[in-house]
């Protein structure tokens, strides 16, 4: 009984080596599309002018605030400006993620693409992978926009 169970792993793994063997896998280095990423790119311009523009709200209501003796007054700018901080950081957050979400199933696509036009069976991050695979990421920056 022990023989037989024995053999019969034994072979479950020498099909499973031969029949992955078969396989083509490939790897990408995501971080390399993402940083090379014309749409990141602008991404993260358009993000950091809209930080810079937040920064100006607290600029002005630093100085507004200042100026401002009655303490009620001063209580009530305080809120006014926390809102209007919160609602278009807020704004700015649902947009990045948004548009970050888009350019990520972008990327997705095109690796599925390439993966299938060149018949991988598997495509892996490079991060995780010790060794093997075909690097197909400098194959893929041409269409990854």
């Amino acid at each position: 009984m022990k023989k037989s169970l024995l053999f019969i792993c034994v072979m479950v793994l020498i099909s499973s080596s031969a029949v992955f063997a078969e396989d083509k896998v490939a790897v990408v280095d995501l971080q390399k599309l993402v940083s090379n990423s014309a749409q990141v790119k602008q991404l993260k311009q358009e993000h950091s002018k809209k930080i810079h523009e937040l920064n100006n709200i607290i600029v002005n209501a630093r100085g507004e605030i200042s100026n401002q003796t009655d303490p009620a007054k001063v209580l009530a700018l305080e809120e006014k400006y926390t809102k209007e901080f919160n609602a278009k950081k807020e704004a700015i957050d649902k947009d990045y993620n948004s548009k970050l979400s888009a350019i990520e199933k972008n990327i997705k696509t095109e690796i599925e693409k390439k993966a299938q036009k060149d018949s991988y069976s598997y495509v892996f991050a490079k991060s995780v992978v010790l060794y093997g695979g075909k690097d197909i990421t400098n194959e893929l920056l041409n269409s990854v926009k």
